[in-house]
């Protein structure tokens, strides 16, 4: 059991689950930058997060409510958690009667796969499942260009990624090593990209078997 002055945010699962080295400066040595695809990001969850209670007579809307796991030393906000009357549902202290709780993750772009995304809202849910005491098996991500939800069913395969991944990054913090850089697709559309640097191990590889073979074939002589 982790103590709040242990908790790590959320989000930094979803970054560890894009890339190491993102989540470890952006955690270790607290580094950020903005590019176009993260202030689209930021500008979606400030709609969101406008309103911070919608109600009808059987679904509630709370957004940016606020998560912790003290078992996987977690904390953050939800975007949306939607509480739908249900027979079969829970007790939810302040409302009357039964409730069925379905979380909703926002974030720009076109519906995709990403497994980043699926184990945030994942981590959002086993939050929630301690709090609350109750059990979730599906939530949605909400995708703003297609104006479409997809699906998200908690399996015990991507609960397992919340718990592998909540425990390394708090390794890695307290380690405090920021890792290697491994260049890939990905990098291209980093923010980090020109804090990271991910060409420099390459080239600095690259640079020592230079001159290794300069020396071979007698350029130094």
């Amino acid at each position: 059991m982790f103590t709040e002055d242990d908790f790590l945010p959320i989000s930094a699962l979803s970054q560890y689950y894009y890339c190491q080295r993102r989540a470890a400066l952006m955690l270790i040595d607290q580094v950020w930058s903005d590019n176009v695809h993260t202030v689209e990001g930021s500008i979606i969850h400030e709609r969101v997060h406008r309103t911070a209670k919608e109600s009808r007579q059987e679904l509630i809307k709370v957004r940016n409510l606020p998560l912790h796991s003290f078992t996987h030393g977690l904390s953050g906000l939800a975007d949306c958690v939607e509480f739908h009357a249900d027979k079969a549902g829970i007790p939810v202290k302040g409302l009357i009667g039964l409730w069925k709780l379905i979380p909703i993750e926002y974030k720009h772009g076109k519906v995709r796969n990403e497994l980043e995304y699926e184990v945030q809202l994942c981590a959002q849910v086993i939050c929630l499942e301690e709090m609350l005491g109750c059990s979730i098996n599906v939530g949605y991500i909400f995708y703003s260009d297609d104006h479409r939800r997809k699906e998200v069913q908690f399996t015990e395969e991507l609960r397992n990624k919340v718990s592998e991944g909540a425990q390394n990054i708090h390794e890695l913090t307290k380690r405090g090593i920021v890792p290697l850089p491994e260049k890939s697709k990905k990098c291209q559309e980093c923010s980090l990209n020109y804090d990271c640097l991910p060409k420099i191990k390459d080239s600095s590889g690259n640079y020592i078997k230079k001159l290794w073979t300069d020396a071979e074939v007698g350029e130094y002589d």
